[in-house]
């Protein structure tokens, strides 16, 4: 998943760009009471799952991978997100989903789209490489990127070239049950310069390519930095969004009562749309344990 950053942004940075297992500091906390430690412990889940399959964002936790999974698997979490291919068997030999992962591991990730021709040739390897290995260890979504705005490239062109180069591989990835998902982020606050920064520019690729395997990954932290009304836009566009993320606004913190964003309503709301697919806890935790964070976040987004 540019400016001088910010901590919060520099740890999903970090990730994308290593060749190493992503591993940064993050966290999530929610509106509901506090996660009962001891349940954690016992191996029981703190909460039901509710309608919502959830995950965690690799990069959020400091934990070994082994380890990271086991305990999200007690707090009833039913994936790890944002994951390198070389990860996939950690997490599904620990009996959990890969709700994300990645066709390639770069320093420009983020930068680097489907809005510039020039990177086409290099964006369809990677996702034609990687396509046959997610289907063989049962990843089903692959993240990537619109890019960072480019001279002579306004939002009319980039919509046309994101279509014009993603059609080329949208088969592939149909043939292959596998979804590519092009990931919303605010060029307000992290991502100065990315040109998918509006849910109405995301829409207009897909719907263009009216793919059922190219959908949105909606970050729901840099679309209500963006533009607000999360809700709203959520109930009009479920069926161009494949994936959500979350985070607490402002900050990139627990999604709890510190915030600006009500996670309990915007869940139930997208629990009522009959969505199916995950949403991913992708935030910095605060709490001195970041495993509470992630319980009380898991808590919060089972409805």
């Amino acid at each position: 998943m540019s400016k001088p950053e910010d901590t919060t942004d520099l740890g999903r940075r970090t990730a994308l760009g290593r060749l190493a297992t992503a591993a940064a500091v993050v966290g999530a906390g929610p509106l509901l009471a506090s996660a009962s430690t001891g349940a954690e412990k016992a191996g029981s889940p703190t909460a039901s799952g509710g309608r919502l399959r959830q995950s965690l964002s690799r990069w959020t936790s400091k934990a070994p991978l082994p380890e990271l999974c086991k305990r999200l698997k007690a707090i009833g979490f039913a994936g790890v997100d944002l994951l390198y291919a070389d990860e996939w068997s950690v997490v599904t030999g620990n009996g959990m989903a890969v709700s994300m992962g990645y066709p390639a591991k770069r320093d420009n990730f983020i930068e680097m789209g489907f809005n510039d021709p020039a990177n086409h040739a290099t964006l369809i390897k990677e996702i034609e490489t990687t396509i046959p290995l997610a289907k063989r260890a049962g990843v089903t979504n692959l993240i990537t990127m619109f890019g960072n705005r480019k001279d002579g490239i306004d939002d009319r062109r980039a919509i046309d070239n994101c279509i014009a180069g993603l059609s080329k591989v949208a088969p592939y990835a149909a043939e292959n049950g596998i979804t590519l998902c092009l990931e919303l982020l605010n060029s307000k606050v992290d991502h100065h310069g990315y040109q998918g920064d509006s849910t109405a520019f995301g829409v207009a690729v897909v719907k263009g390519l009216d793919s059922p395997n190219v959908k949105l990954l909606y970050d729901i932290y840099h679309m209500q930095i963006m533009e607000g009304d999360v809700i709203r836009t959520i109930r009009d566009n479920i069926q161009w969004i494949g994936h959500f993320h979350t985070g607490g606004v402002p900050g990139r913190h627990d999604i709890d009562g510190t915030q600006e964003l009500n996670y309990r309503a915007i869940a139930m709301a997208i629990a009522d749309l009959n969505y199916r697919g995950f949403i991913a806890h992708e935030f910095m935790p605060s709490r001195p344990d970041p495993f509470d964070s992630f319980a009380e976040a898991f808590r919060t987004c089972a409805v």
